[in-house]
């Protein structure tokens, strides 16, 4: 049962924080464009900073997977207390967290002042600002990916 969990866990791993990974970093290119007057004449640039948004939220639902197979493991495993998993966990709370507390309401308010559906004088996110918190999201799942991989002080030999 262990090696079942362990593998959907890596799995859904893969499948959905990759995609928000890639589609969170590319989303401040199209963002960059919108917020310059101009830029985006045919629309194009928000109709893929549209995708990439749908792709982040749609693709956080299905990630919400992660850490529910990672417990089932760990509790299979009997490795909730060693240092380097409640590590893990912390980091993993902190990049959800600033996923949906920070990149998707940001992401949410390009496309409103973009399509014009914000509120009168709401400001327009800046896209250094979405890389960073990208960066920073993206920079988490390093951490974490490395932690599963080296184990500092596992009793598994690896």
């Amino acid at each position: 049962m262990t090696k079942f969990l362990l593998s959907v866990h890596v799995i859904v791993a893969i499948l959905a924080v990759g995609p928000i990974a890639v589609a969170a970093s590319m989303f401040p290119r199209y963002a960059q464009q919108l917020t310059t007057d101009g830029e985006d004449p045919d629309g194009k640039a928000a109709g893929v900073a549209g995708i990439l948004h749908k792709i982040c939220r749609g693709y956080a639902l299905f990630g919400i997977g992660v850490p529910v197979f990672g417990l089932a493991t760990a509790v299979q495993l009997d490795a909730l207390t060693d240092v380097w998993l409640i590590i893990s966990i912390v980091l993993t709370a902190v990049a959800a967290a600033v996923l949906a507390m920070a990149i998707l309401p940001s992401q949410q308010r390009v496309l409103a002042v973009a399509g014009g559906t914000a509120d009168a004088g709401a400001p327009a996110v800046p896209a250094s600002r979405l890389s960073m918190l990208t960066g920073v999201f993206n920079l988490l799942w390093t951490v974490v990916v490395v932690l599963m991989i080296v184990r500092p002080g596992s009793t598994t030999g690896a």
